[in-house]
Parts: structure tokens; sequence; C-alpha cells
């Protein structure tokens, strides 16, 4: 049962991400926010990367924090290793941050409510860190941009909706406005500031024009989105409205339009209005936005105008598909806004002028070659933290950096990051696997298990998770290109329907065509423990439960992984069942021919403070068993990530309810260095490992989704298994 993208996603764009190019954004390193926290400070606060901005030299960034009320420093001089220089705080939330020579300048919301905004705009010198000026802005800043010449700043004075009055519906009072602020010799005349009145403009709620973002070209000119009200201004050098245009409509082909755990990109939606976001000037005469549709649409889309209003370039579900080809859907997203793109860069590197634009939900940034701004190409698609917000070129140093907004510290998950790109020669690094190219355009996710070929050299399958809660798929993946290629998907079926509430952990091919598939239950969930054996079609042909000596004892964390070897098949437990002793967990044996059960113990590496261990994966080769180790941490706080090996001749279970024998283990390999490759934070799931025809060992990472996860996926080989 195969999903594919609709057909209006070409080749053509899916070839558009090349493996190799002359030049390629590739990152070289992340800084997590926590960092510039003060010793002591960091005691699982949460904090964030929002809009970011970089001096004039290049060699400093400014972020904003807003769960703090701060503004944060970096100090980049060695890009490769970013260096905290603190926190500064601003009396309020931090909105947006902008150099221009040794000043800071930043928009920061005061408001005490939805109908009294208020804000003020800060002034900081860089060189002693200290608040020299304010100005009161008579309501809620968001945006501001800085004139190239660094004569003035325009501000967005959004006064913003609340979206828990009559459903979030404008108009709410009161409206918003543009602030002009003349900048000279420092300084900012907050007795001189300029009001621009954008009421009675737009369609939708001409009374409440909530102001967006804004951004200044070389001639002076001001745009700005009115998001909500689906509506672009251009304001002159002058200070007034020079030309004004609704943003309009879009059709989507081929988008996936329902949240029901199904990958499915075949439906069309009509008529849905841009409501762009982000907006960056390319020239005097064209400018981009990023249609984010926070109000009644979701274009999912990004759009290229003139500033008389034609649309000179729209990109439809383009993208979207390219970042769901990468396994960055978010499928959970479906019924809304998709991939949600958000904000949108535009700079010169070398002769090339390019576009990036980021994708708040598949966290993702899309790098297109806008040297034809009717035929933008995109070339790249570079892996971001969890929920890009903010992004700044520098070309003049060849970098690129992106502001992260999602921390998860309270949850136990990763903090948000600002992460650092350089422009080299070389291909990218990223991604490690995709299904660009194939023959039928596969939209795939959370990758948990891997088995080889035990034929084909190179070939390897994948089972997804619950993630895809209602489509439960077996990839097939081609490993001798680079990067690795899905080429098949089939979809398990029940009766000729897919099959539901299956969490699928471990694949194993049964030697006749089929495979042996474990999965692993969730009683809140009606999930159920098992072992599930399918034809090549992906047709259920049997559904083993577990017994009641094991069923007595189970927790959530059940079978991560399945392997065979003559008529038995082995099953690693995660964690610790109620009848396992603390730091032993089971291998559970199914013997095939006579439907027996067994199990033995494997004794776990301890964890650290805070942490679980468990296990991962399990599959046989030769005379050793291989067994995936890991904590359940992320990130700085992540320590264990480990291939070990146990002798096939130790695998002699005993009968289930009495004590069972327990195996020794030897290291093979540290995933750590590996996981550290791309030089994003350590992901937690560590989720497959395969041993191919050829006795290479492959490993892939299970991105969750995107679900709280930046949805990067690595997928490497460690070479010769001995």
């Amino acid at each position: 049962m195969l999903r594919t993208f609709s057909c209006a996603l070409t080749l053509a764009l899916l070839a558009g991400l090349p493996a190799r190019a002359e030049t390629s954004f590739n990152r070289i390193a992340s800084f997590a926010t926590p960092l510039n926290m003060a010793a002591g400070e960091d005691t699982g606060r949460p904090s964030s990367a929002e809009i970011i901005s970089a001096s004039e030299d290049g060699n400093t960034l400014v972020y904003t924090d807003s769960p703090l009320g701060a503004i944060g420093l970096i100090d980049i001089t060695d890009p490769a290793a970013p260096k905290p220089l603190g926190n500064i705080d601003m009396g309020g939330e931090p909105t947006t941050a902008h150099f221009i020579g040794g000043k800071i300048f930043v928009a920061v919301n005061t408001s005490e409510s939805f109908t009294a905004p208020s804000g003020k705009l800060v002034t900081v010198d860089l060189a002693t860190r200290a608040v020299e000026a304010e100005c009161d802005l008579g309501g809620q800043p968001d945006s501001v941009a800085t004139a190239p010449d660094g004569s003035f700043l325009a501000v967005a004075i959004e006064n913003e909706r609340d979206e828990d009055v009559n459903d979030g519906a404008i108009p709410q009072a009161p409206s918003g406005f543009v602030i002009k602020a003349a900048v000279a010799n420092g300084g900012v005349d907050c007795a001189a500031l300029q009001k621009i009145d954008v009421t009675g403009l737009a369609a939708v709620a001409p009374d409440d024009a909530e102001p967006e973002f804004v951004d200044i070209n070389a001639n002076g000119e001001i745009v700005l989105t009115m998001q909500e009200n689906n509506h672009i201004v251009v304001i002159g050098a002058d200070g007034a409205v020079a030309s004004h245009f609704s943003a309009g409509a879009v059709t989507l082909d081929g988008v996936d339009t329902k949240s029901d755990g199904v990958l499915d990109f075949t439906a069309t939606k009509e008529n849905m209005l841009r409501e762009p976001d982000g907006v960056k000037w390319i020239d005097g005469d064209h400018f981009a936005v990023a249609n984010e549709g926070d109000y009644e649409g979701g274009s999912r889309s990004w759009t290229i105008f003139k500033k008389d209003g034609t649309v000179v370039y729209e990109s439809g579900a383009s993208l979207e598909q390219a970042i769901a080809a990468m396994g960055h859907y978010p499928e959970h997203r479906s019924r809304s806004k998709g991939t949600e793109l958000e904000s949108v860069e535009v700079a010169t590197f070398g002769e090339t002028p390019m576009a990036f634009v980021a994708s708040e939900r598949g966290s993702v940034v899309g790098v297109y070659d806008l040297t034809n701004p009717a035929a933008p190409v995109l070339t790249q698609i570079l892996p971001s933290g969890i929920s890009p917000e903010g992004m700044v070129a520098i070309p003049s140093r060849a970098l690129f950096a992106t502001a992260n907004e999602l921390d998860l510290v309270e949850d136990g998950g990763a903090r948000a990051h600002v992460m650092i790109y350089a422009l080299g020669d070389g291909p990218a690094a990223y991604p490690m696997i995709t299904s660009a190219g194939s023959e039928a355009p596969i939209g795939w996710a959370a990758l948990s298990g891997l088995a080889a070929d035990p034929e084909k050299a190179g070939t390897l399958y994948a089972v997804s998770d619950s993630v895809l809660q209602n489509s439960a798929n077996i990839y097939t993946i081609d490993a001798t290109q680079t990067p690795a290629k899905i080429t098949a998907l089939v979809t398990v079926t029940r009766n000729g329907l897919a099959a539901q509430k299956l969490d699928l952990e471990g694949i194993a091919p049964d030697g006749s065509g089929g495979f042996w598939l474990a999965t692993e239950g969730r009683s809140d969930r009606l999930y159920s423990h098992g072992i599930i054996r399918v034809d090549g079609e992906g047709a259920i042909q049997a559904e083993i439960g577990l017994p009641p000596e094991l069923l007595a004892h189970e927790i959530r964390f059940g079978f991560e992984g399945i392997t065979a070897v003559g008529d038995t098949l082995w099953m690693p437990v995660q964690r610790e069942w109620g009848d396992d002793p603390a730091g032993m967990v089971k291998l559970v044996s199914y013997n095939t021919a006579d439907a027996t059960w067994g199990a033995v113990h494997y004794p776990l590496d301890a964890p650290s403070e805070g942490a679980w261990m468990g296990l991962s994966e399990m599959t046989i080769h030769g005379d050793f068993a291989y067994i995936v180790e890991r904590d359940n941490q992320v990130g700085a706080a992540a320590k264990t990530k480990k291939l070990y090996r146990v002798p096939v001749a130790q695998l002699a279970p005993a009968a289930l309810g009495g004590a069972l024998p327990v195996v020794t283990k030897e290291l093979v390999h540290d995933f750590m260095p590996d996981l550290a490759v791309l030089n994003g934070y350590i992901a937690e799931k560590v989720e497959g490992f395969a041993i191919d025809a050829a006795g290479n060992g492959f490993v892939v990472t299970d991105n969750d989704g995107t679900n709280d996860s930046s949805g990067e996926t690595l997928f490497w080989t460690i070479g010769a298994v001995q």
C-alpha cells in the first residue's frame, strides 16, 4: 500500500537537492543559550533564541531571549568555536535587536495587557554592555529593521491581538502602526520619532492594522507585512505610504491536509490566503515574503513580489514537499499550517544573490539561488535547531546563522540554540538520508529499526514508529549512494487496510521475502506488545502476542528491535520490567517452530544522574549479537550511546518466570563522536543498527517526526564490523 506525493512534485525539484555542489553551506557550530547564563543561574530556567543579527564586522551575534527578558551576545571571531558574552537584561520582552556601529538597538515589549500595549526602544553600548537610552514607542513592538546606511530604524508596532478573545478574530483595538526613528551620533532622537499610520488600507480589518514585519531597502523604502490582514504596504523614503496591496491567495497541489498519522501528499488546498510574516528586500524593486498564515490562512509557501504588487514567483507547496523528502515534515501539523514557513533572509554571497526561507515546524532552512528572481533555484536545505525563528546572513565572512526558539528544558529535552554555518567548497553534509530522486517520491519520518538484506550489500530496510500512528511503514534503503536513498515504501496492512495502533521498533527478514516486525506496546494508547510477520507487500500473515509470564510485569518500554537466528527470534526489551533486577533488561526469545518463549538478562551500564539507560536495537551477525545501548539524554547531557556485542553462544534462553542467565558484553563502538559530526546538538535516539551482506555496520537515528525534535536524521556507516 503505497503513500506518495502528488505528481505535482516533479523529480526535477527533488533532484534540486544535490548531494554534491561546487560550494555548500555546512553547520560548523551550535551554541546553546544557557551558556550565556551567569554561573549558577542555569537551574533549569527556560531560555530562547528568537530574532538574531550580527555586528557590522560580523564578529558578534545578538539574539533576543524572551523568557529571560534579555538579549544574548555571542563572540564568533572564531565561528567554529563561539564564545558566550553573557546576557543583558532589557526590563521587558525583547522582540528584535540590531547593530548600528557599536550600538545595539533593541525593541522591548513592556505591555501590561493586550488592551494597554506599550514598548520601548533601548540603546545598548556594545563595548560597555550598558543601556544608554530608552525611547517610549507608544505601543507593543515586534519587528525592527535598519536602513542599509544606518541612518534610521523602522519599527513595526503590532499591538497584537489576544487569541483568547473572540477566538482571536480581528479587529481588536488598539491598532498598530509603524515608527521611523532617525539615528545620528550613535543614538535615536526620541522626541523626533515619526509615527506612520497604516490603518484604513487592508480589506480584512482596516481599523486593526496588525503590523508584523518590516525591512528597508537602499532607497530608504520600508516594506511592511500585516499578516492577519493578508496585506503588504510599501512606505516611501518620505515616510508616506507609497503603495499597498493584498498579499492574495495561492492554491496548493500535493499537500497533506489531515493530522491523521498518515503521510499522504495528494490533497489540494484552494485559495489559501498567503498571510505573510517575514519579509526582505531583494533589490530596489523586489522583495520576498514567507507566508506563515497565522490567522485564517496557511499557504505553506513563499513568494516574491514586485513593489507594485505583481507576483514574480510563487513556491506553492514545492519547498514543503522537498522538506518532506528529507523526513522533516511535521505530520501533526497537517491540518493547519504544515511546515509553517515563517521567516526569510536575503543576501549576496560572492556574486550569487540568495534567499534563505526558514520552516518553523520542519526545523530547516531552504537555500535558494536568486540569480533570476522569477525562477529561484533550491540548492540546499539546512538542518537547524528546533523551531528556527530568526536568521542572519554574514556574506563578508561567508557565514550564516539561525536562532532556534524552542527550549525543552522543562521536559528534559534539547535547549534553545544558535547555529552557525559556513559556505565553503565541497558537498553538503546534510541530508544523510533522503527519498529525493526516488522513482515514486516518498514521505517518511521516525526511522526506528533497521535490518539488512541478507544477499544485497548496501540494501537495508527500516520501519517507522508510532509517530505515524495510522500508517506503519517499511522502507527500502539504498545505502550505496550518498546521501542514502529511500527507494520504496510499503505500508503494513491488516485485511487489506492500513494496520493501526502499531509502534514498529524492529525489523528482520524472515527468509521468505517477508519480514518479522517487533511492535512496542503502550496500554494508555491501546498499543499492544508483540511480534508480527508480514509478506513482501506488507500484508500481515501472523500476529503473536506476549505470554502472560511477560505481560504480568510489562511497562510501556517494550521491544526495541528484532533479529533471527535459525528458528529463534530475539527481541531486546528497552528497560527493566517489573520482575527485572535494577540494571538488568531481558533479551526475549521466541522459537517459531514450537512457539516457546524464553529470555536471558543483559546488564546495563549505570546511567548518569537524572537519566535512564536502555536498549534500542539488536542484530545477530556471525558469532555475535550486536546491541545498541543508550541513555535518554540529548545535547550536553547525553553520555552513553554505544554498540556492544554478546556471544551468540551465551544466548541460551531460560524459561520465563524464574532466574535468567546473564550474558557478558563487549564494547564495539562509541556513537557519541558520530553524533557530533553535523555540529548540532547530540540526538537522543540511536535506534537502528544493521550489518549488511558485505559486513558493514549502518546506523540510523529516530527523528521523532519533528515532535519536540529538530527532525534531523543521522544515517552513517561505522565500516566493517568484526
